[in-house]
Parts: structure tokens; C-alpha cells; sequence
């Protein structure tokens, strides 16, 4: 994937003051918990302090973010609720 295909944003490290900012961009994979039945697939996009979680049958639409926490939690609860 090249970097044009990147959904880029600023970055909350960045100040308030004009043009001086620094921009990541987010690059999403499926994730390893989503299932192997075609399209119907959680994307997750892991930066240092928060896991971006999107439908990869909608990635346009608003994203969640959660902490590392947060997403420990959730996928330790699921996997207790699957088995």
C-alpha cells in the first residue's frame, strides 16, 4: 500500500498554530480475530496509545479508538464469551 492510500491526520503531538504540524497516517489490517468468512471483518489500525477499529464493510464511516486497555479487555472478554 502506498502512502497516497493512507488515511492521513494530524497528529495530537502537533501545537495549534498554523501549518506547523505533524501528520500519521493509519494503516489498516484485518484483524487477527475477525472471522474467515469473507467481508464481514473488524479493521484495526494499532498506534502507540490508541487501537483504531473500523467495519470493513463500511471504512468510510467514523471509527472507534480505543485504548490498549481497553481493546485487552474487550478481546479477553470475547474469547470468554466464544469458548
Amino acid at each position: 500500500m502506498s502512502t497516497i492510500e493512507l488515511p492521513w491526520f494530524k497528529s495530537s503531538y502537533s501545537g495549534t498554530e498554523g501549518d506547523n504540524c505533524v501528520e500519521v497516517a493509519l494503516e489498516w489490517r484485518k484483524s487477527t480475530y475477525s472471522g474467515t468468512q469473507g467481508d464481514n471483518c473488524i479493521e484495526v489500525a494499532p498506534t502507540p496509545t490508541t487501537i483504531h477499529i473500523r467495519d470493513s464493510k463500511d471504512p468510510d464511516r467514523p471509527h472507534l479508538g480505543l485504548a490498549p486497555t481497553a481493546w485487552t479487555a474487550f478481546v479477553t472478554h470475547a474469547a470468554a464469551q466464544a469458548g
